[in-house]
């Protein structure tokens, strides 16, 4: 497979076919962001994707998910992706599922029929960062799009059919905003009502801009116990319809993983029990982005 720089993806996709054809992220100004420094956003032409695609149907069968790299693959023309939408249905007919990020900027390009028929080529789910519902946090961050921009493309996404995976970053708001950036983070998700939420807890990056905010004392980032008490705020305002709150990232010190709406008190108690010193949360060393 020819992969240029640094590959992300998600936990989930960890035993995908991670197809890339973009590289990096067409937005890329995000203050918190340290993913795809070594590389410009682009779009891989059509000989290397279609030598990547070969190379999956010889020697990746067993895998029944293609993951579309990097950060951006929906800002693409609409007509190159359903061209590899195409192949890999041609070529990999074992395939169950194809995934990939998106953001509001990606989706606000593509109309209704277009969404619609992404989903009907065989992109089953989306992984969107919402990061924060507190729109002096998106705008400090230099995110693309304040929160009702995001909740709006995300509900977009999911009445065309695809399943949505919502990403949010406790500590984003810094000391400062703790608990604004939780409760307004519930209540977009309740808002975006997504089939699943990624809770990671902020952790600085040498060489962006908040870490450089940081080191000048402008930021001050929230404890182990000012990222629980900003998990238990957000879980405390968010109500879904049904879905999957999930903070075992590395990154988190309590792992959770929370069935909504019904788990939501158990999480809660759990939280309280954390907050009072009764559990062992992950040692600082053993945090990981």
């Amino acid at each position: 497979m020819n992969y240029q720089g640094t590959i992300i993806r998600p936990p989930s996709e960890a035993d995908s076919i991670l197809l890339q054809v973009t590289l990096g992220c067409s937005h890329g100004k995000c203050a918190f962001c340290g993913a795809y420094q070594d590389k410009r956003f682009g779009i891989k032409d059509r000989e290397t994707v279609a030598r990547d695609i070969a190379f999956a149907a010889r020697h990746c069968r067993r895998q029944r998910r293609v993951f579309l790299c990097d950060g951006d693959a929906l800002v693409m023309p609409q007509a190159r992706l359903l061209e590899i939408l195409a192949a890999i249905r041609r070529d990999l007919p074992w395939v169950t599922r194809v995934s990939t990020y998106a953001n509001a900027k990606s989706l606000r390009q593509k109309n209704d029929a277009q969404l619609a028929e992404l989903r009907n080529a065989g992109i089953a789910m989306v992984y969107m960062g919402l990061e924060s519902g507190d729109d002096a946090i998106l705008a400090a961050m230099n995110k693309n799009g304040d929160s009702a921009e995001i909740v709006g493309q995300g509900i977009r996404a999911r009445r065309a059919g695809f399943r949505l995976n919502v990403t949010v970053i406790n500590g984003l708001g810094g000391v400062e905003r703790s608990l604004e950036h939780a409760r307004a983070t519930g209540l977009a998700l309740s808002a975006m009502d997504p089939d699943q939420i990624g809770a990671l807890s902020l952790m600085l990056v040498p060489g962006t801009k908040l870490h450089e905010r940081h080191a000048r004392g402008e930021f001050v980032l929230p404890d182990a116990a000012g990222m629980l008490a900003e998990i238990r705020e957000m879980l405390a305002h968010l109500t879904l319809t049904r879905g999957l709150f999930l903070a075992n990232h590395a990154s988190n010190y309590l792992p959770l993983k929370v069935r909504l709406p019904s788990g939501r008190d158990a999480a809660l108690a759990e939280l309280d029990t954390a907050l009072a010193g009764q559990r062992t949360l992950r040692p600082e060393s053993s945090r990981r982005l």
